[in-house]
């Protein structure tokens, strides 16, 4: 028997290399069954979280064919929270409750909680374990050792992402080797190309920061005011309306104009003036978003406004301009994290109280 009936296992695996593997088999010797909890599960595609989390998934069934068949390996999905430790955890903690009970009510025993349950954060590397244990200090700890610690997925992407991908079996299994080839050969590679690369001349065109840009969350009845991105990076994707700060005018100043070229926001009178714009803004919400990681294309600090717009059952018209390819308003309730640009949604979600 077990020392633990459940351990836990948090990455991205951005793609699942032989590392990743080596320390799950690991772990299957110490704990009966082992939950891997997938990160960064609901976001958009981008070079640096490049497949869907079903298609992580998909990788671990070429490799872990048994154990997923058996049980002994289960997966999870877990979304981002850039802005919120505790955010964060409260998805682990509801994945890895959920997950268990679920799983161990299936053997006839019924259990409404987890007091007789033991259950380990499977970690590797002192550093990381010691972060994630400071998170989860209900949970017991198994340290894990590999020995393939030269090289990261990182590693492995930047190779891919290439005119002529290079596909080191070296560092993967048969399978995801296999299933990597196919990737490079699909348009969403060839989408993911053209973004890596723009990604990669930004900072030779521009710097690497840091920046300071805009955004404008703007609210009306129910529905949120966005626009649709009409070039890299993101293409295609929602965000909120922004940009960049021109060297003359105040933050809000620019949140203010980025709004007003992006969308043409109107009422029965034609665009709406500066000044009127300005008066819906909750000062009391106004938030600057930091995360060192928010934008690929370098240090980016936002700093976000609420506008919130008279509740009426005709929306103020809008029209997508500037580099904006639409502008449109959407139903708060219809709204999916991977639908969005960089950590738009994020903000989203902490700025109008979702």
């Amino acid at each position: 028997m077990s020392t633990y009936h459940y351990g836990v296992f948090v990455g991205r695996f951005q793609p699942l290399h032989i590392g990743h593997e080596a320390v799950i088999r690991a772990a299957l010797k110490q704990v009966d069954t082992l939950i891997v909890l997938i990160g960064s599960s609901a976001q958009a595609r981008t070079p640096r979280n490049p497949f869907t989390h079903e298609e992580r998934a998909e990788m671990f069934a070429k490799v872990f064919k048994h154990e997923l068949a058996t049980d002994r390996l289960i997966l999870k999905p877990v979304p981002d929270h850039p802005y919120s430790d505790t955010a964060w955890c409260t998805e682990v903690q509801r994945a890895v409750n959920e997950t268990v009970l679920a799983h161990y009510n299936r053997g006839g025993v019924v259990l409404h909680g987890l007091d007789d349950i033991r259950i380990a954060l499977a970690g590797y590397g002192k550093d990381r374990t010691s972060y994630y244990l400071k998170l989860f200090p209900e949970w017991g700890n198994v340290q894990l050792t590999s020995q393939y610690g030269t090289f990261s997925s990182s590693d492995i992407r930047r190779q891919l992402f290439q005119r002529i991908p290079a596909i080191s079996r070296s560092v993967l299994s048969d399978e995801v080797a296999g299933w990597l080839e196919d990737f490079s050969l699909s348009e969403t590679f060839r989408d993911l190309l053209e973004e890596a690369e723009y990604l990669d001349a930004y900072p030779k065109d521009w710097g690497r920061g840091p920046f300071v840009t805009v955004d404008a969350v703007v609210i009306q009845s129910g529905h949120i005011l966005l626009v649709e991105r009409g070039q890299a990076p993101g293409k295609g994707l929602l965000a909120l309306p922004g940009g960049f700060l021109d060297p003359s005018e105040s933050i809000r100043d620019a949140a203010i104009r980025e709004l007003k070229e992006e969308t043409a926001i109107s009422d029965h009178k034609g665009e709406i003036p500066p000044a009127m714009l300005a008066s819906f803004i909750d000062g009391t919400k106004t938030r600057v978003f930091d995360h060192p990681d928010r934008s690929l294309r370098g240090r980016i600090i936002t700093h976000a406004f609420l506008f919130r717009l008279p509740e009426r059952r005709e929306l103020f018209s809008v029209t997508g301009g500037d580099d904006a390819r639409a502008a449109n308003w959407y139903r708060l309730g219809d709204l999916k994290p991977e639908q969005f640009f960089e950590d738009h949604w994020s903000i989203i979600d902490l700025m109008a109280d979702l």
